[in-house]
């Protein structure tokens, strides 16, 4: 099997957020070229060498003129949420992504590692040792499923001899430093806001930030090879420790001196709860997400873990961090930093 070398400069996109500044900062670490395509400012970056590009998805020239001299495309930006006009999500997810590849095609891009999501096969059912046979859903109650479906699809349909590609689908990536999982949840558990949703007795997967940027380094390396199985796939991409949610939420307030979620709401309430609230959101003048959407009630309450023989088989993915490890290093540090 012919192996080709990809260590070349690479343009991470979303290169300021959570995911794409921890995979900036390990491919610094290992002597890459880096040059990171985003909307908010990195000072601290561009002094470590880092190139950065001032620019949204939204906007289709630069971000093919960004490509220009790269080798590996890691796509991590997208607009994420649960409520939202279509369009914006479009816009982002999906357009956003044409004009990357365009840029690709454009300028000899040879490697592209797209960061899809698991919820691209949401189904409205519960989701227990799910592996990547699953259809991309073309019907769900929110915008971004359905625009990061037809993104991954759209990337996976790109690949060729010239460009290869491959999508990662981790799921609810977390750890030091995260800015929406864990301090959304711990937000609302102090407001009082927080309901167990359904008998509280789902099983979910996530991902420790480090183990989801290992996986992106290994998707780069496996498209080095032209014949490789990883060419043209996608990859769920976890911890590969199904946790039990709410018990999983209510040992981290324990642990940091907060009382547990008790109160419960059932899944057909939350879902009638969260029509109503879509029902008003859109015809009401407010830019906030609403408290419940029919999405967020089935996530709450609903299985979603995944089979990762595929990622261990193709890409030689092995999580490093733990539950146990990550989540002691997590209130060790909000302690710290509360």
């Amino acid at each position: 099997m012919v192996v080709e070398s990809l260590k070349s400069s690479v343009l991470v996109t979303g290169g300021t957020g959570f995911l794409g500044r921890r995979l900036v900062e390990r491919l610094l670490a290992e002597g890459r070229s880096v040059t990171v395509l985003g909307r908010r400012p990195a000072p601290d970056l561009e002094k470590r060498g880092v190139r950065l590009i001032r620019a949204s998805l939204d906007d289709a020239p630069a971000v093919a003129a960004a490509c220009a001299g790269i080798g590996t495309v890691f796509h991590t930006a997208a607009k994420v949420g649960v409520w939202g006009r279509y369009a914006d999500f479009f816009r982002t997810n999906v357009l956003g992504t044409r004009a990357l590849l365009a840029g690709c095609h454009a300028h000899g891009v040879r490697a592209f590692v797209h960061t899809s999501t698991p919820s691209v096969v949401y189904n409205g059912q519960s989701l227990a040792g799910a592996d990547e046979s699953l259809p991309l859903t073309t019907d769900c109650p929110s915008p971004y499923p359905l625009t990061k479906a037809i993104a991954e699809r759209e990337v996976l349909a790109a690949n060729s001899t010239a460009l290869r590609t491959v999508a990662l689908r981790p799921h609810l990536i977390w750890g030091v430093g995260d800015p929406h999982l864990v301090p959304r949840v711990l937000a609302r558990a102090r407001a009082g806001r927080l309901r167990i949703v359904g008998d509280g007795k789902n099983v979910v997967d996530m991902v420790h930030i480090n183990n989801a940027v290992d996986a992106h380094l290994l998707a780069e390396a496996a498209l080095s090879h032209p014949a490789a199985p990883a060419v043209g796939r996608a990859y769920f991409i976890t911890n590969g420790e199904p946790i039990a949610l709410w018990d999983w939420i209510n040992d981290l307030l324990r642990a940091l001196g907060e009382p547990p979620v008790t109160k419960r709401i059932s899944l057909r309430a939350a879902s009638a709860m969260g029509a109503i609230c879509e029902t008003l959101w859109r015809v009401l003048p407010v830019s906030a997400e609403p408290p419940m959407t029919r999405f967020i009630a089935a996530e709450l309450a609903k299985d979603h873990w995944f089979d990762l023989t595929a990622a261990r088989r193709d890409l030689g993915y092995e999580p490093r961090i733990s539950m146990a490890t990550g989540t002691e290093n997590l209130v060790k540090h909000l302690r710290q930093s509360p």
